[in-house]
């Protein structure tokens, strides 16, 4: 009984703080242990869905053990080309930044991220498509010291995510549930059956 209510309680703090505005779209990302090391931050930092967009590769398949079971706490919506993903993001309010590194491309630290977003990450050799690239709202790039231009995408969306975080956190996003009482209760009889 002790441990069914702790799990309620739980479930019903990590709702109250999950960020609706916020979404990831992996493109055509071909290692499935590093979806799911995505999937992990998005969990860690309150993302509510992910966009799989799939254009080149098969999509992934995640075992529950590479992604410490994040994928069972998060939403996925699958797209199979970037009219249709980005269509849908943008009437759901979304702005769409996608890491480039281009002459365009902005800082990370310069993007406002307390706003709905949406951040797209690209395939591991490839990186993100010049089609998601050019249909995007901006383009952005993590600041890199060294001789190294970029980070492993799982890292990376690691990076974002947590400026994503500190800026909401900062802003106090946090401090106010997201959802109506309707959503949140039906949020969390979906979830504690999971």
């Amino acid at each position: 009984m002790l441990r069914s209510s702790r799990r309620s309680e739980k479930i019903r703090q990590v709702l109250a703080r999950r960020q609706p505005g916020l979404t990831v779209v992996v493109e055509n990302i071909h290692d499935p242990h590093n979806v799911s090391a995505v999937f992990r931050t998005c969990d860690a930092v309150g993302v509510m869905r992910v966009e799989l967009l799939y254009t080149q590769e098969k999509f992934p398949r995640i075992g529950k053990k590479s992604s410490s079971s994040a994928n069972k706490w998060l939403e996925r919506r699958r797209h199979t080309s970037v009219d249709h993903c980005y269509r849908l993001l943008r009437e759901e309010g979304f702005r769409i930044y996608a890491t480039h590194l281009g002459p365009a491309s902005v800082s990370l630290y310069d993007l406002d991220l307390t706003q709905k977003v949406a951040i797209v990450f690209g395939n591991e050799h490839r990186g993100v498509s010049d089609e998601a690239a050019m249909k995007a709202d901006g383009n952005f790039q993590i600041p890199m010291m060294g001789m190294i231009q970029s980070l492993n995408v799982s890292v990376a969306a690691a990076v974002t995510l947590y400026e994503a975080l500190r800026q909401r956190l900062a802003g106090g996003t946090l401090d106010q549930c997201l959802f109506s009482q309707e959503e949140l209760q039906a949020f969390y009889e979906e979830w504690i059956k999971r």
